[in-house]
């Protein structure tokens, strides 16, 4: 990106020279810097064979209208060629626990399953579920915010049990995102951070011995970075979200760092505007995980060690005018992710900017990743870039501002207390305010926004439209619901959830014993606030 004083930088402003030479990276050791692929300290990748062995998992954001709904949608990406799938749910109703029937929820029903099914009950995760075997595929099945988490797996797990799949057999991830809920879109009328830290923490402690190959947090740094933060600092909160999980899991005692670093060593990141800067982050932050848990946390074991990477293609970036030019930003961001070693990656589709994606929207982006994968012969060398005067230098350079910003999160007392604070929405909101300002002055090239705009739309691209009954469907099946069940069995079952969370003991088995009982998500949702408390956002929403 060029200056006006034409000084070339970084998206993240970074200086950047014409030329890099040998003595820009003068000072590097092979072995203690970059490691072959596969060893400390993983800045070149955390597997030997990289894709020779294994590509990377295709992994879309998947969902809208009811669960029948989005259950067709699921089966017709994993039919082409989807490699594992994201469960999308809603806000009205999923992100906030509240059930259909909630004043709130009925104020705006006409936004119900916009985004994502209402997942109120075990009985709506069956539906969704159905035909779709989840012992042989990868899934992430909704929780995407602290709150529902518990929740979300809970159903997930009882569907599981039902089938008499062992929950050890299981494989994916959860996310239990703080960056999502807590700091670039705050929710109403969820639980404090402290709360969002207690169930988190049981989750990842239940799935270290009952789900050893789930992934039960992903820490996303690409919600802080759509919000417009740089490369370093997006790296920065990643490990210091990271940092708080493994300070309130060691205080505990129950779990040594070996039991469940590799739990939440599955990250997330965005891949945008700059594609050298995204490359070089994801080396950097390979290279600094390895620092943090074996120089500061004594981990021993090399799946500690690894970093895993998703990477979601930034999806702020996508355009409504001239929609067909978001194929071709996606498809560089997409390769970005590819040479710097991602593990999964989930493609934004071409009409996220207009509406959610269409079937042929969302078909488009598993066939670009499928390109990426076997007309490129990317896949032949690892970390193809390493070595690279630039990209070594780089890489040293955004490792050095992580640690710089790192250093100032902890010098405010910690991720937590940033949120509760608000020195992180003061620092979000300066990168909102630089970003557009640099869109709107034309400082940022934006292709048919900013620049070669056009008069009339060359290609009209309709709006994929949502179920328009989905609130009345599931405001009558939460109530029919409540009506049928074991209504003694869902009380006392409701009791003990409510005596684990008052105490010390972990929540997970309440939970589950609560949703097999069909104890829909507004009634957990309302324990969970009554116990937990309600978060006062430290900026209105």
């Amino acid at each position: 990106m060029e200056s006006e004083n034409n000084d070339f930088k970084t998206l993240s402003g970074i200086p950047l020279k014409k030329v890099y030479r040998p003595e820009d990276v003068a000072g590097l050791d092979y072995d203690r810097d970059l490691g072959d692929p596969g060893q400390a300290p993983f800045t070149r990748g955390p597997y030997p064979n990289g894709y020779r062995e294994r590509l990377w998992r295709i992994f879309e954001l998947t969902g809208y209208g009811t669960p029948e709904d989005s259950r067709e949608r699921i089966l017709y990406a994993l039919n082409h060629g989807e490699t594992g799938f994201i469960m999308e749910i809603d806000q009205l109703t999923s992100y906030h626990m509240f059930d259909a029937d909630h004043p709130d929820v009925e104020a705006r029903s006409h936004d119900v399953g916009l985004c994502g099914p209402p997942l109120q009950s075990l009985q709506d995760y069956e539906m969704i579920l159905e035909g779709i075997p989840i012992d042989e595929t990868y899934c992430h099945p909704g929780g995407a915010i602290p709150q529902f988490s518990p929740f979300a797996h809970s159903c997930y797990f009882s569907v599981a049990q039902k089938r008499d799949i062992p929950l050890s057999q299981l494989r994916g991830t959860g996310e239990g995102d703080f960056l999502l809920s807590y700091l670039s879109c705050p929710i109403k009328d969820q639980i404090t951070p402290m709360g969002g830290m207690r169930v988190n923490c049981d989750l990842i402690e239940f799935c270290a011995t009952k789900v050893p190959k789930w992934v039960p947090v992903s820490i996303p740094g690409y919600n802080a970075r759509e919000s417009g933060i740089t490369a370093a600092q997006e790296v920065a909160i990643v490990l210091a979200n990271a940092i708080a999980y493994i300070e309130e899991l060691l205080r505990r005692g129950r779990l040594n760092i070996d039991d469940f670093a590799s739990g939440i060593g599955g990250v997330n990141f965005s891949c945008g505007r700059d594609f050298f800067e995204d490359i070089c982050k994801m080396r950097a932050a390979r290279r600094m995980w390895h620092k943090l848990l074996s120089e500061r946390y004594g981990a021993k074991d090399p799946r500690s060690l690894r970093m895993r990477i998703h990477v979601v293609t930034a999806a702020s970036n996508l355009t409504y005018q001239q929609p067909l030019n978001n194929i071709v930003r996606t498809t560089c961001y997409s390769l970005a992710a590819a040479l710097a070693g991602v593990q999964s990656l989930g493609v934004s589709s071409y009409d996220e900017a207009i509406s959610i994606p269409s079937p042929e929207a969302q078909l488009l982006a598993i066939r670009t990743q499928q390109m990426l994968q076997f007309e490129s012969n990317i896949p032949a060398v690892v970390d193809p870039l390493g070595g690279s005067y630039f990209v070594e230098n780089l890489t040293n350079e955004i490792e050095l501002r992580a640690w710089e910003y790192l250093g100032q999160i902890e010098k405010q007392g910690g991720f937590i207390k940033t949120l509760d604070s608000g020195w992180l929405h003061r620092e979000i909101m300066k990168a909102m305010t630089e970003w557009e300002m640099k869109v709107n002055n034309g400082d940022m090239k934006v292709v048919g926004v900013n620049c070669f705009r056009m008069e009339e739309e060359p290609h009209k691209i309709p709006a994929f439209r949502s179920n328009p009954k989905v609130w009345e469907i599931s405001k009558e099946r939460v109530q029919r619901l409540r009506r049928e069940r074991a209504t003694d069995k869902t009380k006392a079952a409701m009791d003990r959830l409510r005596l684990a969370c008052e105490g010390e003991e972990n929540i997970i088995p309440s939970v589950m014993e609560a949703v097999q009982a069909y104890a829909t998500a507004g009634e957990v949702g309302d324990l969970f606030r009554e116990v937990f408390g309600v978060w006062k956002t430290p900026l209105p929403v």
